[in-house]
């Protein structure tokens, strides 16, 4: 094995057995980016661990999150409030329940409303 700048690379395989500085990009897995008639998405309200005040959370994407973060910001500013992308799920502040379920539907996602 040689060693090149912090990194040992097996010579029979060329490729990287040890890497100081974390995970190499092209190692990265790919998250599929399905189109949205092709996604089943739940909405649904929620309080928990957040004193009271309601978010309306939506998950089961299926996208980059490029892209995650440009369709979280289209449903903020529809919604006229603030949010978050967290782990292949968006949040918005309030109760927006109903509204969103309509305008994922609209932009052809298959959404429905969950819990209570």
């Amino acid at each position: 094995m040689a060693k090149h700048k912090g990194k040992k690379t097996d010579q029979a395989t060329n490729r990287v057995v040890y890497s100081e500085f974390g995970q190499n990009p092209a190692m990265a897995r790919a998250v599929p980016d399905r189109p949205p008639t092709e996604q089943d998405l739940r909405v649904q309200v929620s309080g928990k661990g957040r004193k009271g005040k309601k978010v309306t959370i939506i998950s089961g994407f299926q996208h980059a999150p490029e892209t995650l973060t440009k369709l979280a910001k289209t449903l903020k500013a529809q919604c006229g409030s603030g949010g978050t992308v967290k782990d292949n799920t968006i949040e918005i502040q309030g109760e927006h329940a109903p509204k969103l379920v309509a305008l994922l539907i609209e932009k052809g996602y298959r959404a429905k409303r969950s819990g209570g």
